[in-house]
């Protein structure tokens, strides 16, 4: 049996927004925050040094707040339903997000994912520090990752979907034979050979075999 993999995006791809902005909404700071998450998802700022930035801006956010946002946060119409249908062709399905795990490791569950990967945010007697680590960080954190999972799942790059919105999901374009920008930036429809621009990731299952 042939091994397949599919990898997502979390933040405007599996889920409707971006994690940080709903955090951002909290404290009062959403539109310098969005600001600077609109620049790094066009490919105009080291992705690394904006999530640095933004999440500074997240000190003093209580934890317990945080993981209340997290469970709350809008899955993208299909999102439940194109994680199934991929499984039942065979596909191993995996989240890489820049964003947080107390998103996505909720989500895992609730979406039927095998894997997530994402950073984590440091915090200290219960409230955030503005500090943050973790594996999706740098402009290239998503594409290596899925590399070590090719050599590990022993998937070639002929059966990778990979599906994203931002620059930060280019790297993982490079060693996928499927690349699908959704309701992307124009940096990323540029690289892909499956353009969807509606919200709706059913759509994926029809350019799926």
């Amino acid at each position: 049996m042939t091994n397949k993999l599919a990898v997502f995006d979390f933040d405007s791809t599996l889920m409707d927004g971006e994690t940080l902005e709903f955090f951002a909404s909290e404290l009062g700071i959403r539109d310098k925050v969005k600001a600077i998450t609109d620049k790094a998802m066009r490919g105009e700022l080291d992705f690394f040094e904006s999530l640095k930035e933004r999440v500074s801006y997240l000190k003093g956010l209580p934890v317990e707040k945080v993981d209340e946002i997290c469970k709350n946060l809008p899955l993208m119409n299909g999102a439940k339903e194109v994680v199934n249908g991929l499984k039942e062709k065979g596909y191993k399905v995996v989240c890489f997000s820049g964003g947080f795990r107390n998103a996505t490791a909720y989500f895992k569950d609730i979406l039927g994912l095998d894997a997530e990967f994402s950073n984590i945010l440091h915090s200290k007697d219960g409230l955030l520090t503005g500090y943050v680590g973790g594996e999706m960080m740098f402009n290239d954190s998503k594409g290596q990752m899925l590399c070590r999972l090719q050599r590990l799942l022993d998937v070639s790059k002929e059966n990778t979907i990979a599906v994203g919105d931002g620059a930060n999901d280019l790297s993982m374009f490079r060693y996928a034979g499927k690349r699908i920008a959704f309701c992307a930036k124009p940096i990323l429809k540029e690289n892909a050979d499956i353009i969807i621009n509606d919200k709706d990731l059913k759509l994926i299952l029809q350019n799926i075999q």
